[in-house]
């Protein structure tokens, strides 16, 4: 590195550690500090510049990520041997910073697909979506059947035939939360803009019935749906034969679909971050974030989710809300969480995870704080429960679990038509319906990783970019994605495996 190349930085004048931004040996001088390093840091952790006494807070961002458990001195290395969790709580001062964000002239489109609810897709999809387990083999065996037709290929404006296979829907209670949660997750898939017709395949005596999610409500105003159990079709094969049939029928009408140009506003982004470091926080979650200012200045949505890697720093959220009600509907949800892992024996501390603490990431205060920053400065207009569909537009919450499958399964039950995801070790998955945009929050790890990886944002602490330009990169990308653009995941495949609904209660 050149002399003139920063190797650590600074996030906050009250901050009392900085960042390493290169791998430092023992001995190495700081800017900060008259004192050279006592140990060796690895990229991405946290040095003093300060003094910390015992018991004294540990400044990053600005704000508490714990206190420290030993006496630490300037130069020292701060991580899980001398810094612990801390008591976080912080008034929630409602409405207090819900500023309205400028207004933006230049109109942005992209190409998507217009549904007969009035939204619009950024796939088209054909989904045989399954009730219940015990059904997973045979959608699979029917999708599979229908892409080998000959009549498949024929196809312009169909995108695949997808499986939407999970662990549930049997041996659970029919009147409880697991049972709503799952029920709004399988009805929000079923009515997704990215998807141009589903079939419904149950088994039969499963606990969620395929007739209570059909309904008295339409699950898709296009009527491009059908339902049927394996045993009331006869079994296996013939449920197949008669499932590819179905889906032939389905897929002819979707194809009929055609792009047409769509105002940004009608874009809908799922917020994700996932195998975090210590970069995630001043690279790429800063520039989503300001990403998704953009798109909520152009009248579109953008979710923010992971309700336990907001914990500590739910407080930035709560003085975003547009009122008091939006601001207590966040608290409530982390006072749910906190007794959910209470009663099972966890801790909200339970994150993060050991990829996470390698990367620099010490307490979950720290975590959330730069997870948080996915959600840029937006006023938060509304919070929602998990696969509950998205109805105001703007910057909102759905909650969720941290774990990123099940998180991302939320969110496109909510409405998601496209997903961007941020990840400093290098995560890498994909979900079908929607398109997932990765941001590398180091260059190391884009490098290493650059057929999984669509976009570096770790440039912006080499110097080479500012979040504001990075931001704007990520925007247009969001718009070039879903217009039809296959992004990393897509090309590589992923999709098959991911939809994961949060399974909540006894499993009987």
């Amino acid at each position: 590195m050149t002399q003139s190349s920063p190797i650590s930085i600074l996030l906050h004048p009250g901050d009392n550690v900085e960042i390493a931004l290169a791998d430092l040996k023992a001995g190495t001088e700081l800017s900060q500090i008259s004192v050279p390093l006592n140990a060796a840091v690895t990229r991405g952790h946290k040095i003093a510049i300060r003094p910390i006494a015992t018991g004294q807070s540990v400044l990053r961002y600005g704000q508490i990520i714990g206190v420290a458990t030993a006496d630490i001195k300037p130069g020292d290395h701060v991580h899980t041997h001398n810094l612990g969790m801390s008591d976080h709580r912080q008034s929630y001062d409602f409405s207090k910073d819900a500023k309205p964000l400028p207004p933006i002239s230049d109109d942005r489109f992209f190409m998507g697909y217009p549904r007969s609810d009035g939204r619009f897709g950024t796939r088209n999809y054909i989904g045989v979506l399954t009730s219940v387990n015990c059904s997973g083999s045979v959608a699979r065996f029917i999708a599979e059947q229908a892409e080998k037709t000959g009549w498949f290929a024929e196809l312009e404006n169909v995108d695949g035939i997808v499986p939407i296979v999970h662990g549930s829907g049997c041996g659970m209670g029919r009147h409880d939360e697991g049972y709503d949660t799952l029920f709004r997750t399988l009805a929000g898939y079923a009515k997704h803009p990215n998807f141009g017709g589903i079939l419904l395949v149950g088994l039969g005596c499963e606990a969620m019935q395929v007739e209570d999610l059909v309904g008295a409500e339409k699950l898709r105003h296009d009527g491009n749906f059908h339902y049927m159990t394996i045993q009331n079709s006869g079994g296996t094969r013939q449920t197949v034969e008669r499932g590819v049939d179905i889906v032939r029928d389905l897929a002819l009408r979707a194809n009929q679909a055609k792009r047409v140009r769509a105002p940004a506003s009608e874009l809908i982004v799922g917020l994700q971050c996932g195998g975090s470091d210590g970069y995630s926080g001043i690279t790429a979650n800063p520039a989503l974030g300001y990403a998704s200012d953009l798109l909520v200045r152009h009248g579109g949505t953008t979710i923010l989710s992971e309700t336990p890697e907001i914990y500590g720093a739910e407080h930035l959220l709560t003085r975003r809300a547009i009122n008091d009600e939006v601001g207590q509907k966040l608290v409530d949800r982390i006072l749910w969480w906190e007794n959910y892992t209470s009663v099972r024996g966890g801790e909200m501390n339970n994150n993060p995870s050991p990829g996470n603490k390698r990367g620099g990431l010490t307490t979950i205060l720290e975590k959330s704080l730069g997870a948080v920053a996915k959600g840029g400065t937006a006023p938060l207009t509304d919070v929602y429960e998990f696969g509950q569909i998205i109805t105001n537009k703007g910057f909102v919450f759905m909650d969720s679990p941290g774990y990123d499958p099940c998180s991302v399964t939320g969110q496109i039950a909510s409405g998601a038509t496209l997903i961007a995801f941020t990840t400093g070790r290098g995560s890498v998955s994909g979900y079908v319906p929607s398109p997932c945009i990765k941001l590398a929050t180091n260059s190391t790890m884009y490098e290493n990783m650059s057929e999984d990886m669509d976009i570096n944002c770790g440039t912006i602490v080499d110097g080479a970019i500012t979040i504001e330009d990075k931001g704007r990169e990520i925007f247009d990308l969001f718009l070039e994605i879903a217009s039809g653009t296959k992004s990393k995941s897509e090309a590589l495949g992923f999709g098959s495996a991911e939809f994961v609904p949060w399974q909540i209660g006894a499993v009987m």
